[in-house]
C-alpha cells in the first residue's frame, strides 16, 4: 500500500538563493579541542548540529563534533574522554532520540547549558517496512503488530523522541530547511543567554542562517514544481519532513534505523510501487552499504544514485557542507522524480 502525504505548503519566502556557506572547519576534526578554551565551548553530537553552532556562534564559539567524519550517527558510542570533555565544555548541542549514548552522556553530565533541538521543533513519525504508519497494518499486519504497539505506547508520552523502534518519532528534522530553521531560531536563543557578551552577534548570525535556509526552501519548493512522480524509493526513512513538506512520497527499504533489514515482502512490494507510480530510481547514501539498494534496483530494472541524509560530511559528500549538499540532493531529485 503506498502511503501518501499530504502537502504542507511553504510559507511565501524570499525567491533570491544564496546557498553559498563557508565549510564546517572546527566541526571535521577528531574531537580533541572540546573545552577549556577562551571561547564559548560548544560539544555537538553530530553534524547537522554542529553546523548549526558553527554558523549561528560564528567567532566567539569552540565547536566540536562527538561523532567524526564518515561516522555513522546512529552508531555512536561515547567514550571515557568524550565525557570528561562534555564535563569541561560551556554548552552541548544535540538531538534526543537519535543517539542514545549521547542523550544518556549529556544527561547525567554537569554541563550548564543543554540544548535539544528535539524540543526547538515538532517531531512527528514517519517510517517505511517496519510500521511507522497504520496504513500499512493490512499489508504487513504480523510483521508490524510489535511496531505498531510501540508507536501507540509513544503516542501516549508525547514528549519521549526514541530511536529504539521504527515507530517512534522521526528525529531527521534537518533535511526540512524550515524545521532547521525553526531549530537554528532555538539555538540562536539560548547561545544568546548562555554568553550574553556576544548576544547581538549570535542573534545576527541567526537571522542570516534562518534567511539561507527560508531560501533553500524556496528553492526545493520551485524546483519540484512539474515533476511526473511524487514517489522516491530510499534506503532508510530518513526523508519523511522533507517529502512531508513538498509533497512527495517516500518509500523506504528499511526504517528509521539504517541497518535494519528489510523483509522479502517489502522489496517485492517496493518492486510493484515502482512500476505503478513511474519510479525511476532507487537512492542510496554514503554513510550506509548500498548493496540492498543496488539489488533492488537491479530486480526492478531501475537506476541508482545518492540522496544523502548528511548526517556527516566526508570526501564522498556532493558538496563541503549542509547547503552545498541539499543542493546535491534537489538536483538528483528532480532527475528522478521528472521535475528537469
Amino acid at each position: 500500500m503506498n502511503v501518501r502525504r499530504h502537502h504542507i505548503p511553504a510559507a511565501a519566502l524570499a525567491a533570491v538563493t544564496a546557498l553559498g556557506f563557508g565549510t564546517l572547519t572546527a566541526c571535521s576534526s577528531d574531537s580533541a579541542a572540546a573545552g577549556s578554551t577562551d571561547k564559548f565551548d560548544v560539544v555537538a553530537s553530530f553534524y547537522p548540529m554542529a553546523f548549526l553552532a558553527e554558523q549561528i556562534g560564528g567567532e566567539h564559539v569552540n565547536v566540536t563534533s562527538l561523532t567524526e567524519p564518515g561516522q555513522e550517527p546512529h552508531d555512536l558510542e561515547i567514550s571515557a574522554r568524550q565525557t570528561a570533555q562534555l564535563q569541561e565544555s560551556d554548552a552541548a548541542l544535540y538531538l534526543e532520540g537519535l543517539q542514545p549514548s549521547v542523550d544518556e552522556a549529556i544527561g547525567q553530565s554537569g554541563i550548564k547549558t543543554k540544548i535539544d533541538a528535539a524540543t526547538l521543533t515538532s517531531l512527528e513519525e514517519h517510517g517505511a517496512e517496519a510500521g511507522g504508519h497504520e496504513e500499512h497494518a493490512d499489508e504487513h499486519a504480523h510483521e508490524d503488530e510489535h511496531a505498531e504497539g510501540e508507536t501507540a505506547h509513544e503516542d501516549e508520552h508525547e514528549h519521549e523522541h526514541s530511536h529504539e523502534t521504527e515507530g517512534g518519532k522521526d528525529p531527521h528534522i534537518w533535511l526540512d530547511p524550515v524545521k532547521y530553521a525553526e531549530v537554528a531560531e532555538g539555538v540562536g536563543k539560548a547561545f544568546q543567554k548562555a554568553d550574553p557578551d556576544h548576544a547581538a552577534d549570535y542573534e545576527k548570525n541567526t537571522e542570516v542562517l534562518v534567511g539561507k535556509l527560508n531560501d533553500l526552501d524556496t528553492t526545493f519548493e520551485t524546483g519540484l514544481k512539474g515533476r511526473k512522480t511524487d514517489v522516491f524509493i530510499t534506503t532508510h526513512a530518513a526523508f519523511g519532513y522533507l517529502a512531508e513538506r513538498y509533497g512527495l512520497t517516500e518509500e523506504a527499504i528499511s526504517g528509521l534505523d539504517p541497518e535494519s533489514e528489510p523483509s522479502a515482502a517489502r522489496v517485492r512490494e517496493l518492486a510493484t510501487t515502482a512500476k505503478a507510480d513511474g519510479v525511476t530510481t532507487v537512492f542510496y547514501e554514503t554513510l550506509v552499504s548500498d548493496k540492498t539498494a543496488k539489488t533492488l534496483a537491479g530486480d526492478a530494472g531501475l537506476r541508482t544514485d545518492v540522496l544523502d541524509p548528511i548526517e556527516g560530511i566526508t570526501d564522498a559528500s556532493r558538496g563541503d557542507d549542509y547547503f552545498q549538499v541539499m543542493e546535491a540532493n534537489l538536483e538528483a531529485l528532480q532527475t528522478a522524480l521528472g521535475a528537469k
